[in-house]
C-alpha cells in the first residue's frame, strides 16, 4: 500500500524547502546599512555541479589514455564555466523569450532573475570542449565523452533547486495526488522537476558512470557523448508530457513543447555519434 503522502494532494508551502540557503540578515557598518543577503540553493546547484565535475574528472583522466592531463583540466573548467552560464542564457533568450529581452537588452545580464536553457548551456560545453581541444592539442571529442559522463550530476542538482524554488512545475494531476506549487493556482501538479531530477540526473549518471569504468566505452570517441544526447533528449521528451509549458510559448503548432522541439536535433545527433563510435575502432590506451 502506498503512504498517505503518495495519496494526497501536498501544499509545497508545507514542506520543509525554501529558495535561500542561507541569509545574513541587514547590518548597519560605517554609518550605511547593508543587506540582507542571500544565498540561494539555486547559484549553489551551479557551484556544487561545476566543482563536482572537477573532483569526478580529476579522478577519471588518471588511467591509461585520458584525452588531456591535469593542468588542461584545470583549464577547461574556465571554458566549461563561460559555456554553461554563457550558453544557457543566450539560449533561453533566444528560444523561450526573444520579445521581453529585445524590448530590455539589458535584462539579459540579469542572471539572478532566472532564465537558463539546458540546450543552450549544452551548446555551449560543446563548443568549450573542441575550442579548448583545439587551442591545446588534444581530441575535444573525447573531452566531450568525458565531460558527458558527469554532467547529469549538475542537472540532477539544477532540478532538485528548481523543485526547491517552487519553479518549472508540472501539469495538473487530474486527481487528488501531486503538489500544490503556491504560484500554479489550486490544483494538484506533477512534481516534474524531480522527474527530470530522477531521469536526466540520477539514472543517466549511474548509466554513464557505468559505460566509463566497466566497459571500454571510453576509448570510443563520440559513444559516452551519444549516449548521453540520446539519454537527455528521450528523457526530456517523455517528462514534457507532465510539465507545464512555458506561460509564453504553451504548445506549439507541432503539438510539442519547446523542449520537446529542442531535443529532437540532439537525439538525431546522438544517433550519429553512436553510429560513427560504434563503426570506428577503439583508440589505445
Amino acid at each position: 500500500m502506498l503512504p498517505e503522502l503518495f495519496m494526497t494532494a501536498v501544499d509545497f508551502t508545507t514542506l520543509p524547502v525554501r529558495p535561500e540557503a542561507f541569509t545574513i540578515p541587514a547590518f548597519t557598518l560605517a554609518g550605511s546599512d547593508w543587506g540582507p543577503f542571500s544565498l540561494r540553493w539555486y547559484s549553489l546547484a551551479y557551484i556544487a555541479g561545476i566543482a563536482g565535475a572537477w573532483v569526478l574528472l580529476t579522478r577519471m583522466i588518471r588511467p591509461p589514455g585520458a584525452p588531456l592531463n591535469q593542468t588542461q583540466l584545470d583549464d577547461y573548467i574556465t571554458w566549461a564555466t563561460l559555456g554553461v552560464i554563457g550558453g544557457g542564457r543566450l539560449g533561453y533568450v533566444i528560444f523561450y523569450n526573444p520579445a521581453q529581452y529585445l524590448a530590455d537588452p539589458i535584462s539579459i545580464l540579469r542572471l539572478w532573475d532566472g532564465g537558463m536553457s539546458f540546450h543552450g548551456g549544452c551548446f555551449g560545453v560543446i563548443a568549450a570542449c573542441f575550442l579548448h581541444g583545439w587551442f591545446a592539442k588534444f581530441s575535444g571529442l573525447r573531452l566531450l565523452d568525458y565531460v558527458a559522463t558527469v554532467t547529469p550530476l549538475g542537472l540532477g542538482l539544477g532540478r532538485l533547486a528548481n523543485f526547491v524554488n517552487g519553479e518549472l512545475w508540472g501539469r495538473p494531476t487530474g486527481s487528488d495526488w501531486g503538489i500544490i506549487f503556491p504560484e500554479a493556482g489550486p490544483e494538484p501538479r506533477h512534481p516534474s522537476q524531480l522527474y527530470e531530477a530522477g531521469l536526466e540526473g540520477g539514472v543517466l549518471f549511474l548509466l554513464l558512470t557505468f559505460l566509463f569504468w566497466r566497459t571500454g566505452a571510453r576509448l570510443r570517441p563520440g559513444l559516452l557523448s551519444g549516449v548521453f544526447g540520446l539519454g537527455y533528449g528521450l528523457s526530456r521528451t517523455i517528462v514534457e508530457n507532465y510539465r507545464e509549458p512555458d506561460r509564453q510559448l504553451g504548445i506549439l503548432d507541432t503539438g510539442l513543447t519547446m523542449g520537446q522541439t529542442l531535443s529532437l536535433p540532439l537525439i538525431a545527433a546522438a544517433l550519429l555519434l553512436l553510429a560513427v563510435a560504434l563503426l570506428r575502432k577503439p583508440v589505445v590506451a
